[in-house]
């Protein structure tokens, strides 16, 4: 049965990290990860391709790291993420009169109202991305989420539209295709992160999903069940990590490791009299550091991203508690210590980390359910997501390919994840008000019961 699924590929060209993932539903539904390769990423710079032989060689070596994890896999076609300064997005409107109104819509009346957006006027030198309806209108019933099987005479459509820079677009596709490989389709980011640690009660209720990669953080804004906005923010850990190696004068590569073993996003949940050493260059004496002043530097970027996304959410109304599913932060920057409670701080939104867990089978290795792998996680999700609606041919992999031995949790592994979920819910209980989440309303509720049945006794 879940041989007849095909296996789909993702490829995640970042700033910081290139990243492969492959993966395919079992019969639960939920992927099953048969491959996962990673390498460091020279020729990116703010999620832009500049460097295509840089790109290339390390795009070959994530490659070859997922064949080694899976020699029985067969890799041609792969989903790629897509961010960068250049990406932009524009809300068009698209109405046909339909010829034959005795019968029902269809899903080809729908792909030909997107197939005319792909002919809205865009600058020169921008391309189109991607064409994402929003909500659909059958005469005068407004608001429909999905209008098939609905009858009328005239059907419309607002849509949110995604363009980027031509030439931006094919550096990525060279890259691609100079790997020996296909790009089966582009998908923004911040998308294909949303897919891969939002539910669908985080849909209804509304969410902001902020992606802090090392190039850009992207953004992704949903509210009742729709995108309403997408943005790139020119900002992320690469910055940090620059400005701490400027504030602090030491080394980039002794500045990213001071942020991530020593970094917070909070100076006052710092501790004053806390110092690193750091070793001094040929012959010079050893450097002594802050904890205080590396949080500082870390808080001072970080509360600047986050302006960014209050900015951006205004833009779309929808700043001031309309999103109650707070904000969703993922990618690797999310997991810099105290962000949670900085960016509601910031924002004066709820906020937790997403884990691209939300979809995964069972029993994989922990690092697969890193923040870092949101956006490759996402993208094999979005190739499912096509082929469930027969949008574009796939080769169906009668081949059985099981998940490799090394992308397994170990027994000792297994007991990690209850502890640390655990250790969540109880955080969750003590931070203010309830949870965002819809499942855990319920259990707060419960709780909240036996709290007042432990006073009466």
């Amino acid at each position: 049965m879940n041989n007849e699924q095909p296996i789909i590929v993702g490829l995640d060209i970042g700033t910081t990290k290139i990243a492969v993932i492959a993966g395919r539903k079992n019969e639960y539904g939920k992927l099953e990860i048969l491959g996962f390769g990673k390498a460091n990423s020279n020729g990116v710079k703010h999620g832009q391709v500049l460097n295509i032989d840089e790109t290339i060689k390390a795009i070959r070596t994530a490659l070859d790291n997922c064949f080694a994890s899976n020699p029985d896999l067969d890799i041609s076609e792969v989903y790629v993420g897509i961010a960068g300064h250049h990406i932009k997005s524009l809300q068009t409107r698209g109405d046909i009169v339909r010829q034959r109104t005795d019968e029902e819509i269809t899903q080809r009346e729908i792909d030909q109202l997107i197939d005319d957006q792909y002919k809205t006027y865009i600058p020169a030198g921008d391309q189109i991305i991607d064409v994402i309806p929003q909500e659909f209108t059958v005469d005068n019933f407004q608001n429909i989420p999905n209008p098939i099987g609905y009858g009328g005479v005239k059907i419309g459509a607002n849509f949110h539209i995604i363009t980027g820079d031509k030439n931006a677009i094919r550096n990525i596709n060279r890259s691609v295709e100079k790997a020996n490989l296909r790009t089966k389709d582009l998908v923004l980011q911040p998308l294909a992160s949303s897919s891969a640690v939002m539910g669908q009660e985080d849909l209804e209720a509304g969410v902001a999903i902020v992606d802090i990669g090392g190039g850009t953080t992207d953004l992704a804004v949903f509210y009742e069940g729709i995108l309403k906005h997408t943005a790139v923010i020119p900002f992320a850990g690469e910055n940090i990590t620059n400005d701490i190696k400027t504030g602090l004068g030491v080394l980039k590569t002794q500045a990213e490791q001071m942020k991530i073993q020593f970094g917070s996003a909070l100076a006052n949940e710092a501790r004053s009299n806390a110092y690193i050493t750091i070793p001094g260059l040929r012959g010079m004496p050893a450097k002594e550091i802050s904890v205080k002043n590396l949080a500082n530097i870390i808080q001072a970027r970080m509360s600047e991203i986050m302006d960014f996304v209050t900015y951006h959410l205004k833009q779309v109304g929808l700043d001031n508690k309309a999103l109650n599913g707070g904000i969703i932060l993922t990618g690797g920057g999310s997991q810099l210590k105290h962000l949670i409670q900085l960016t509601e701080y910031v924002t004066g939104l709820n906020a937790r980390i997403g884990f691209p867990n939300e979809h995964l089978a069972g029993g994989h290795i922990e690092e697969l359910s890193k923040p870092t792998y949101s956006t490759c996680i996402g993208l094999i999700l979005k190739g499912y997501d096509d082929f469930e609606h027969n949008r574009k041919e796939f080769d169906k992999d009668f081949r059985k390919v099981d998940v490799p031995e090394g992308l397994k949790r170990t027994a000792e592994e297994e007991m990690v994840p209850v502890v640390e979920e655990v250790i969540s819910r109880e955080k969750v209980k003590n931070r203010k008000g309830l949870s965002n989440f819809w499942g855990k309303f319920k259990d707060g509720i419960i709780d909240l019961f036996k709290e007042e049945e432990d006073k009466h006794l």
